[in-house]
């Protein structure tokens, strides 16, 4: 394989990880460069990096790997089989992970305006649904805010950054959009408009309510996967609809 971008999701490049190590431990050698790369990501993942076999850490490249593999296992056998048992428990938490029909073109739009910000919320909030709903239903409500911000910003809209709440955000942004619904005549752009503020400020009430941004008293209520889901599906669903409205018309 010539490049990483050619790996499309987290189960695929750790299954080319574990090919690489099976690879460079039974003779066959492997991309250096590819290997230090992906050790990094999985590393710097909260979500993934307790997953990892203890020995990835410890070898920071091939050359460390094989002199680790050779003595530690001396036939390829014993290798193959090692490699394998010691990436299971990551392997199955990845295809544990369940993929929505819209969640590859969130990514794709958000990968494109915002790579190093919006985008990282939006994976970390894919990433923590299944394990830490309570910080997922936070991070949701932090990707309505930073898309909103991102885009009055680029439209050089003023607001109080330190005290301005999601629902005036989002009333701010939407206005700016012609999304409010008192900006269209139209009873059915009325209702489904309105509908998308009665969300955003529903998850900022899921988010006060469930989330792990404010301390629960001994009867605070834990929230469910199933509520994480909702929020972030929700979350990335207006985020997707703001930026691609916010693309069209700004570059008309």
């Amino acid at each position: 394989m010539d490049s990483l971008d050619d790996l499309k999701s987290d189960h695929e490049r750790v299954e080319y990880l574990q090919n690489l190590l099976v690879s460079t431990a039974t003779g066959g050698g492997g991309n250096d460069l590819h290997y230090q790369e992906l050790r990094r990501l999985f590393l710097n993942n909260p979500n993934t990096n307790e997953l990892m076999p203890k020995w990835v850490r410890t070898n920071r490249n091939l050359d460390q790997f094989w002199y680790f593999i050779k003595f530690a296992y001396p036939t390829y056998a014993q290798r193959r089989h090692f490699i394998w048992q010691e990436f299971n428990r990551l392997i199955e938490y990845l295809e544990s992970k369940e993929t929505h029909p819209g969640e590859q073109s969130i990514r794709k739009t958000l990968e494109k305006f915002d790579p190093e910000g919006i985008n990282i919320i939006w994976t970390k909030a894919l990433e923590r649904k299944g394990r830490d709903p309570e910080g997922a239903i936070t991070i949701s409500r932090t990707l309505l805010e930073s898309t909103c911000k991102y885009i009055l910003d680029e439209r050089g809209i003023q607001y109080d950054s330190d005290k301005i709440k999601l629902p005036e955000l989002y009333r701010k942004t939407a206005e700016e959009l012609n999304l409010a619904p008192d900006q269209h005549q139209e009873s059915i752009f009325k209702q489904i408009l309105g509908g998308c503020s009665s969300v955003v400020n529903g998850l900022g009430s899921l988010r006060n309510k469930l989330g792990d941004a404010h301390g629960a008293g001994k009867k605070g209520v834990k929230p469910k996967e199933r509520h994480a889901e909702l929020a972030v599906n929700l979350a990335g669903s207006m985020a997707l609809f703001l930026i691609e409205t916010h693309n069209e018309s700004f570059t008309k």
